[in-house]
């Protein structure tokens, strides 16, 4: 498919907003850790459209502030993060960094085509299994062992936002998982076949976790609204919203 010929526009991730020092103490290990720090939150469970999960509160603030904490070094260059840029040639509001495969507007490569041209960073171990995690909690479409191998993780300043779209550009149609980090959004679905109304919204939080696969796998959705000051205090972030999307792109190496 095309691509615009202007490139991406490079970013810096900004400050964290302020937090209490004792909220600070975090590491890598929160994500696969046992003690009564990371003992799981109240969920609950919603479907809003088949084969469409929601699960509130999945992550506790500790994987969260893990999370963030890898964000931080996956956004530095080479290969960092940057604005995309549509064929049209419009800069999208968001600000991207990619894993395993680099996502531009509309195609996926081995280097960040649009930016420096250095190679993808590769898909953490950390985050796949938290990816197979997710799919057998959300029991969304779950036929085969999820593989997968690409994550498209957009930071939302305020302001910003993602029109209607489908995930179309990977010949796999394996569930896709959405992890929510900092401020809330709203989060619109509308059809396989069409990006009009009516739609379905649903308000993602920090620590949510979306999964949407099988019928629904290639819906049109997207980003409408970030409620500015509602993310966790200390989560090491900037005013916006963090958003990991993790799928099974497919595509072939060779």
């Amino acid at each position: 498919m095309p691509t615009s010929r202007l490139g991406g526009v490079p970013t810096r991730l900004g400050d964290a907003a302020p937090a209490h020092a004792a909220q600070l103490a975090f590491s890598l290990d929160a994500l696969g850790g046992t003690g009564a720090e990371n003992r799981p939150l109240p969920q609950r469970t919603s479907r809003p459209l088949p084969d469409v999960a929601h699960i509130e509160a999945w992550l506790t603030i500790d994987e969260q502030r893990a999370l963030v904490e890898q964000f931080r070094v996956w956004a530095v260059p080479p290969a960092g993060l940057r604005h995309p840029r549509v064929p049209t040639g419009h800069l999208m509001s968001v600000q991207s960094v990619c894993l395993g495969w680099h996502w531009q507007p509309y195609l996926y490569s081995l280097t960040a085509d649009d930016t420096d041209g250095s190679p993808v960073k590769p898909m953490p171990s950390h985050v796949v299994a938290l990816a197979r995690r997710a799919v057998i909690h959300a029991g969304v479409d779950a036929r085969r062992e999820f593989d997968p191998d690409a994550a498209i993780v957009n930071f939302y300043e305020p302001g910003a936002r993602l029109g209607l779209h489908q995930d179309g550009e990977e010949p796999s149609d394996a569930p896709v998982v959405t992890i929510s980090l900092g401020d809330s959004c709203t989060f619109r679905m509308a059809g396989v076949d069409r990006r009009t109304g009516p739609f379905v919204d649903i308000e993602l939080r920090s620590g949510d976790l979306l999964v949407f696969g099988g019928v629904s796998r290639r819906i049109f959705h997207g980003v409408t609204k970030v409620a500015a000051g509602t993310a966790p205090e200390g989560l090491g972030l900037p005013a916006g919203r963090l958003s990991i999307t993790v799928r099974e792109t497919g595509l072939s190496r060779s």
